[in-house]
């Protein structure tokens, strides 16, 4: 009997392929963060992560993932230092180019401003967290980065942008499609 839904046998473990791991894992909804920093010269380098996560309280850790060869993660370990930005829902565009923009111009026409530590902070964001790279652990093909949180604060009561099953969305709407869709308001009107 199918029911539709992809399932994952513990027999199977050993033979998970990049696709399939994608495919199921894109059903986890994440948050887009924008992580944030500066070159010696003070110019803004950033790339978006759907990693950002809190990891102590005491002392305040947060913690993301990013790939090796990621150029932005080579200018946050010579800097010790990023903030996380918490991108709002009408952000997408923004998303978008720092994910995969050439470095030079992700940050055409993005205003920001400096956080204590003097990592960009962008405007129109949910909140910001800024911190000190605190560890840099190897994880497989990605590096773990933990910060220890110095400032952090809330910007706006925006709704937050997130990713899941491979688009983008924010709070509200993803909610709002999912109640018409069980209490069956997607249906009239067909």
């Amino acid at each position: 009997m199918s029911d539709g839904v992809t399932h994952c046998r513990t027999a199977d473990a050993g033979a998970v392929d990049g696709r399939r791991f994608r495919d199921v894992l894109g059903n986890f909804p994440t948050s887009v963060v924008a992580i944030t920093t500066t070159d010696p010269e003070e110019r803004p380098h950033g790339m978006i992560v759907g990693t950002f996560t809190s990891v102590s309280l005491d002392p305040p850790l947060v913690s993301f993932l990013a790939d090796r060869s990621s150029t932005t993660l080579r200018t946050i370990r010579a800097a010790g230092r990023f903030c996380a930005n918490a991108l709002a829902g009408n952000q997408e565009r923004l998303s978008r180019r720092l994910a995969t923009g050439p470095a030079q111009e992700r940050f055409a026409d993005t205003s920001w401003q400096a956080s204590p530590l003097g990592n960009p902070v962008l405007d129109g964001v949910v909140a910001w967290v800024d911190c000190a790279v605190e560890q840099v652990v190897e994880i497989g093909d990605h590096l773990l980065v933990v910060g220890r949180v110095r400032d952090l604060r809330v910007e706006s009561l925006k709704t937050p942008l997130l990713f899941f099953r491979g688009g983008y969305g924010d709070y509200l709407s993803n909610a709002a499609l999912l109640l018409d869709r069980l209490v069956g308001w997607d249906e009239i009107g067909r």
